[in-house]
């Protein structure tokens, strides 16, 4: 099946919830031995994941976090202030557990799915990294397309095939990850693009720019988008011009998961661009998707209000990798014990309220 073939078949078979498991999964929770909506967002967590499992005892013990990782050519006009290198050796840090989000998946007992769709260096796959190199890296998008829509297309492909792997090994939620030095740049543009606000609104530090280099940032921004014109009407055609290869596999994953009925939770930033594009693609995901937490990042504010959805947690975070998502997966995994494992107040033999 080609590339687009695959892509509008995903997207066609993206599942509705089942309407009628709406009221029956509030009925169990306010049937539990508490005030009813007492705790608050984990009970709107557990009621979502309660819907779309169609059951009053929801689970998602079996978590996985996938992490796709690509470089980006625009690092050529000093928007990061860490080499493209870095990108590569983060990558082995990561395969070898030597990064946040590897003590923060083994915290909540998920698994790192390491995907190189495009780092500028590559590492050895002998240390477990996922191969679905696209190219060696994006081109420069201040001067040209990012990528070619082919391209934009065959890293989808792989997000889709790693979410149909996860799904056969049984696994019941996904969360996403990045690594890319030079990807906030990227998802400033998509963002700017998609929701049509200005590049200084969504520009921020990223790895570490100082006042100068946000300004500077903002321009390099700004240039892509005059340069390559993309069309916020076609989300492709944005993410192809001015996105990277890791964003466009973390669409693949978000709508993956979602053509297979599994929930799928969003990172930060970086993967809050992806899930702009995935949402512009396939508004049918949105049930499927939860977003982990409100990064640091400017540009991420714009994206969850364009999203409209409430994140999870909000604590001044910015490192991505997947760190954010793996402590909303935790999150929601302790929702759904309560709803599974609380008594209701006729098992219990306590009092309900009197209306």
């Amino acid at each position: 099946m080609n590339p687009e073939t695959l892509l509008k078949t995903v997207i066609d078979t993206i599942p509705s919830p089942d309407a009628a498991w709406e009221e029956r999964a509030w009925a169990r929770l306010d049937s539990l031995t508490k005030p009813p909506r007492s705790l608050g967002l984990l009970e709107e967590m557990a009621q979502r994941l309660a819907v779309l499992q169609r059951t009053e005892k929801p689970s998602v013990t079996r978590k996985a976090i996938v992490l796709m990782a690509g470089d980006h050519g625009v690092t050529a006009q000093a928007v990061a202030p860490y080499p493209s290198e870095v990108t590569a050796q983060m990558v082995a840090n990561i395969a070898a557990g030597g990064a946040a989000i590897n003590q923060l998946a083994a915290h909540i007992d998920a698994r790192v799915v390491v995907v190189d769709v495009g780092v500028a260096h590559p590492v050895s796959y002998a240390s477990g990294v996922v191969n679905a190199r696209v190219a060696d890296g994006t081109a420069d998008m201040s001067v040209g397309p990012a990528m070619s829509r082919e391209q934009a297309l065959a890293a989808i492909g792989a997000g889709i095939e790693q979410a149909a792997e996860l799904a056969e090994e049984g696994i019941d939620l996904i969360g996403t990850g990045d690594m890319g030095i030079g990807n906030t740049t990227a998802s400033a543009a998509i963002t700017s693009v998609l929701t049509c606000v200005d590049p200084s609104d969504v520009v921020g530090p990223g790895t570490g720019l100082d006042e100068a280099g946000v300004r500077h940032k903002a321009d390099i921004v700004r240039r892509a988008t005059e340069v390559n014109i993309p069309d916020p009407l076609d989300a492709l055609d944005t993410l192809a011009k001015v996105g990277g290869l890791e964003i466009a596999g973390i669409v693949g994953v978000i709508l993956g998961a979602a053509s297979l009925g599994i929930p799928v939770v969003a990172d930060g930033y970086i993967s809050g661009a992806a899930a702009l594009v995935a949402m512009h693609m396939a508004p049918a995901v949105r049930p499927w998707l939860f977003v982990s937490h409100r990064s640091a990042e400017p540009g991420h504010t714009v994206v969850l209000e364009a999203l409209g959805m409430r994140p999870v947690l909000q604590l001044d975070m910015r490192l991505g990798e997947g760190t954010g998502a793996a402590l909303a997966m935790g999150l929601m995994d302790a929702a759904c014990a309560v709803m599974s494992g609380m008594a209701t107040f006729a098992e219990a033999g306590v009092a309900d309220r009197e209306d």
